[in-house]
């Protein structure tokens, strides 16, 4: 199971793919599931489920995988302040994971059911993370490991909106900038600090 930790903490704020995860380590399907099954009962890793809807066919449904301590994923994967500054790629998915377990852990300070979900569909648009609130309302959130963006930052904010027309609330890109932008009715870009304030 340590083992099979040390993987997935390479496949944490990604679509999980059990067959690929069990090849790596030699371990068949059922025995993956069972070992994922309980690290999720020990509160290690948490898989994130696609939002679906019966309107839209195109979605992808493989959920994503996190594990819940973005140092234990450090750690695994012996990841330190240099690495991330030589390897700057290996940042996105550790500050998306790292923004996932602070929003659910700013949700169990709600009264109201929220759901969370990530959004992909077939033509690979995605958002990292949607979140459902008890009116069935979406706050749609992208999270960028960067200080500068683009309009292609918001693409999937722009496709979930249009998907859920009435019932999408705002559209955040989180980014490592200072200052919060509008890009347009309800979608905003806002800094990853913004999370704490």
């Amino acid at each position: 199971m340590s083992t099979l930790l040390k993987v997935i903490a390479y496949y944490s704020g990604k679509l999980i793919n059990i067959s690929d995860i069990g090849n790596k380590i030699d371990l068949n399907l059922n025995t993956v599931k069972t070992y994922i099954a309980l690290l999720e009962q020990l509160f290690l890793v948490e898989q994130l489920p696609a939002w679906h809807s019966n309107e839209y066919k195109r979605l992808v449904k493989t959920p994503k995988i996190h594990v819940l301590d973005t140092g234990l994923i450090c750690a695994l994967r012996n990841l330190n302040q240099e690495k991330l500054k030589l390897e700057p790629e290996k940042l996105g998915s550790l500050v998306e994971t790292f923004v996932y377990n602070e929003l659910k852990k700013q949700a169990n300070f709600s009264d109201e059911n929220i759901s969370f979900y990530h959004y992909r569909d077939k033509d690979k648009v995605e958002i990292d993370i949607i979140i459902e609130d008890s009116n069935g309302e979406y706050i749609a959130i992208e999270v960028k490991a960067t200080a500068s963006l683009s309009s292609k930052d918001l693409t999937g904010l722009k496709r979930f909106k249009s998907i859920t027309q009435e019932k999408f609330k705002i559209g955040i890109v989180l980014y490592d900038g200072d200052h919060t932008t509008a890009f347009g009715e309800n979608l905003f870009a806002v800094p990853l600090a913004a999370l704490w304030s």
